[in-house]
């Protein structure tokens, strides 16, 4: 893929115009991408990322293509102002709508977006970047699924399968749990998730299920449960400020835990969707606990039951998360705010959480196991097995 920044739309670089002319057909083709925590990147990382996207060797495809053209032209030149092409001008008509899409934002923040995507690009490649961009500071530990940097006191735990929608495979779950427990050691103030691309995570990752071990599917509920217990417990037990900062879509688990987390920041277009009993399956993550604490029992009810997705304002309004944000300047908002709650004083800030934990980390613990106990007992159940089957049917006929 060399030089695909200058052959990004030669001929025979695309793979089917007719695909082109159904984006073409989209009236809004909105693109967007997650900030890192460096709000802003210099015009040398810009320019370093250029170099990166050289390096590339599988293609990612007409709507990635788009992506970073747009985020180029909004960097380099600013907003769209350019007249529109004639509606036979296919291609130019497509990558005219993908730059005007991007709207008012800054050239700052285009070049960011830039960097992030391009980044995540090389990572999803496994490219030598990407194992430096994963390796915890001074831990010597190194991420296949994820971004974890140490930066301005504050360490980042970034989902990084945007293909997938950050869907949780087993091998990430266990890559979550060593970084929690290596944050949980390091110098920095407060800890941080987030997810790379548009959504911040879509749950588990169905396949899961697929992979059924030698002893068959009862073995593999009890693997599953166990893995899931000491996912939940390193969140239950973490001793620093834990801090959500929902970029998209959460489902699943991802939305579970957020009971867990001490602030959850959620752009606007954020949504929060826990469809357990559309699976056959039952509330994990210590929601059957948190979720009714937080929002009562009725609302608690709508989300964990009968599968109610709730915005990002309704969320809020709700006390599952702290606070919403415009999407186009959420990164910058939060960013700042995160980095200046990094500079209080680091114990002060442990010992206080520890204080509010202590009352109820006990009865977390049982409730976890208690939803684990139930679980595992629903993954080896026919009405979950059918509920997972027609889920992958309707999958496959889409």
């Amino acid at each position: 893929m060399a030089g695909v920044a200058l052959k990004l739309f030669a001929p025979s670089r695309l793979v089917k115009l007719r695909s082109l002319v159904r984006l073409a057909t989209i009236p809004s083709l909105t693109f967007h991408t997650t900030t890192s925590s460096m709000m802003g990147a210099t015009v040398e990382q810009f320019e370093q990322a250029k170099n990166k996207l050289s390096t590339l060797k599988n293609d990612p495809g007409n709507e990635v293509k788009l992506k970073i053209y747009a985020l180029f032209k909004q960097a380099t030149q600013g907003p769209c102002i350019t007249p529109k092409p004639g509606m036979l001008d296919f291609v130019n008509k497509v990558k005219w709508d993908a730059w005007k899409s991007l709207g008012s934002i800054s050239q700052d923040e285009a070049r960011q977006q830039y960097c992030d995507l391009i980044d995540s690009l090389v990572a999803a490649e496994g490219g030598s970047s990407a194992q430096v961009a994963a390796q915890l500071a001074g831990s010597g530990t190194t991420y296949e699924t994820l971004l974890v940097t140490t930066v301005d006191d504050i360490t980042t735990i970034k989902l990084n399968r945007p293909t997938k929608k950050n869907a949780i495979t087993t091998e990430m779950y266990n890559e979550i749990i060593a970084a929690l427990q290596q944050a949980a050691k390091d110098d920095s103030v407060i800890t941080v998730f987030t997810g790379t691309g548009d959504f911040y995570c879509s749950g588990n990752d169905l396949s899961n299920f697929t992979n059924i071990p030698a002893g068959g599917v009862e073995a593999m509920a009890k693997q599953g449960g166990e893995l899931l217990r000491k996912y939940v417990k390193a969140y239950i037990d973490f001793p620093k400020p834990l801090v959500a900062v929902v970029n998209g879509p959460a489902v699943g688990i991802s939305v579970t835990v957020m009971g867990l987390f001490d602030l959850v920041y959620a752009t606007e277009r954020a949504t929060f969707h826990t469809p357990f009993s559309q699976l056959g399956q039952s509330a994990e993550g210590c929601s059957s606990y948190t979720f009714p604490k937080i929002m009562g029992n009725a609302k608690a009810t709508e989300m964990l039951l009968f599968n109610k997705k709730l915005t990002a304002v309704q969320a809020c309004e709700l006390g599952l998360v702290t606070e919403v944000f415009p999407d186009s300047s959420f990164q910058s908002e939060v960013w700042t705010r995160l980095k200046e709650y990094a500079k209080l004083p680091r114990n002060s800030l442990a010992f206080s959480k520890q204080l509010i934990r202590s009352l109820e980390k006990e009865h977390l613990h049982a409730v976890n196991n208690a939803e684990v106990e139930r679980l595992v007992e629903r993954w080896t159940s026919d009405e979950c097995f059918s509920a997972v089957m027609s889920f992958f049917q309707a999958k496959s006929k889409l």
